[in-house]
């Protein structure tokens, strides 16, 4: 009984093993088009050259550890007491009338810019949102001209008793955006005022867009 179970076992294995010859008849491996296969021309490129924790290492002991790194190179929008202090400094009336001035658009707009509503126990939205950016934005725009008559009776932009100009008849001038935005300007600043002043409807718009423009920027980590 034994041996006659051995001899079917054998020969089960023997059909298997002639079962696996490709006679041409056995079907590929290859799927359909539109199947789910990937390849190296329809998937993310993984690196796969290996980690090194050296130079995880060696990083860190440059820039800190995430939580730090998370920290200082955030971009948080600015605090609504902030702007209103950065509007006072560059000589806007925080007390006009009126719904569309900067002042009336920035006490206005208390919710829209992620203000605290301490009643309720809700912190300030430091986190810049379409609401925020776009309010800043007007309330920059509806005092770009306020900024560009008074900038250069502003305290922070004498240099020498001689105050800095936004403008030199219909072009920008680098010392002026450098007082405007509170740093250094660059090149970059310059061509980026004076291209939106040629590109608006007329010169008096393509001024306030500018300035409006590069607050903005500069009050949003752009």
């Amino acid at each position: 009984m034994k041996l006659h179970n051995l001899t079917i076992l054998v020969a089960s294995l023997g059909l298997t093993a002639c079962g696996g010859v490709d006679d041409g008849t056995t079907p590929d491996d290859t799927l359909p088009p539109g199947s789910t296969a990937g390849g190296d021309d329809t998937t993310f490129d993984h690196d796969n050259s290996g980690f090194n924790p050296f130079d995880l290492l060696d990083r860190l002991a440059e820039e800190g550890p995430p939580r730090f790194t998370a920290r200082m190179h955030s971009c948080p929008k600015v605090r609504v007491r902030t702007l209103g202090n950065v509007l006072r400094s560059l000589g806007v009336d925080m007390n006009a009338p009126g719904p569309v001035s900067a002042a009336g658009l920035y006490n206005a707009g208390y919710n829209a810019l992620g203000g605290p509503n301490y009643t309720n126990r809700i912190r300030e939205n430091i986190n810049i949102t379409t609401s925020s950016a776009s309010r800043e934005f007007d309330i920059f725009a509806a005092a770009a001209d306020q900024i560009i008559t008074n900038v250069s009776t502003l305290a922070r932009c004498q240099v020498n008793g001689v105050g800095a100009q936004l403008f030199d008849g219909n072009a920008c001038r680098i010392d002026g955006i450098t007082c405007l935005i509170g740093q250094p300007a660059q090149a970059a600043h310059l061509d980026f005022c004076n291209i939106t002043i040629t590109s608006a409807a007329d010169v008096d718009t393509g001024k306030r867009i500018a300035v409006a423009a590069l607050l903005a920027a500069a009050y949003t980590c752009e």
